[in-house]
């Protein structure tokens, strides 16, 4: 690898919203890829497709119309031209394999790049799902105290109750016999 290879430098923003979720794996398309490589879509697909051996449905699948359809949807038909053909989806393993079909200095350093990016969204998701463990446990327990809260507040109520009927006792005036010493006026 060159010195200037090194140099190339994609904001990871641009190749994090280059991915897309597609048959429930996280894909990046062969436009897409060949724009961050620096070569034409056909050359690209002409690469892979004289190695497709290399490329198992877990590494690239194409499109299909519904999918290719939805995806043109979301960003408009300008964007994606005159394609004749599907596109190609390819998951972070098929992203290694381009970069042995490809082989240039440049599919090298942006290969490489992707799948840090990869394994960073990969440990944002496995610490989200820590934090979402943690926030149901103390839902959980937060439940649990709610309970017991509002128990403690049904007894405080009955305890008022209770005080209140002791004072209304207290204070309520007394009928019956009156002894002559005891006699209010």
């Amino acid at each position: 690898m060159t010195k200037e290879s090194n140099k190339i430098a994609i904001p990871d923003e641009i190749i994090m919203g280059k991915i897309y979720l597609i048959r429930g794996k996280k894909v990046l398309l062969d436009k897409d890829l060949a724009e961050l490589y620096g070569v034409e879509t056909k050359q690209l697909k002409r690469a892979v497709r004289r190695n497709l051996t290399r490329f198992p449905e877990d590494f690239m699948f194409e499109l299909n119309t519904n999918e290719f359809n939805d995806l043109r949807s979301q960003f408009g038909t300008s964007s994606w031209g005159g394609s004749r053909y599907l596109p190609m989806a390819f998951t972070e393993h098929g992203v290694l394999m381009l970069a042995s079909v490809l082989n240039s200095d440049r599919a090298i350093s942006v290969n490489i790049q992707i799948v840090r990016i990869f394994t960073r969204m990969r440990e944002m998701l496995a610490s989200h799902a820590e934090i979402l463990h943690r926030l149901e446990k103390i839902e959980a327990k937060m439940g649990e105290h709610d309970d017991q809260i509002l128990l403690i507040f049904e007894y405080l109520k009955q305890l008022e109750a209770s005080k209140q009927q002791e004072l209304e006792q207290k204070t309520r005036k007394r009928i019956g016999f009156k002894s002559s010493g005891n006699q209010e006026d």
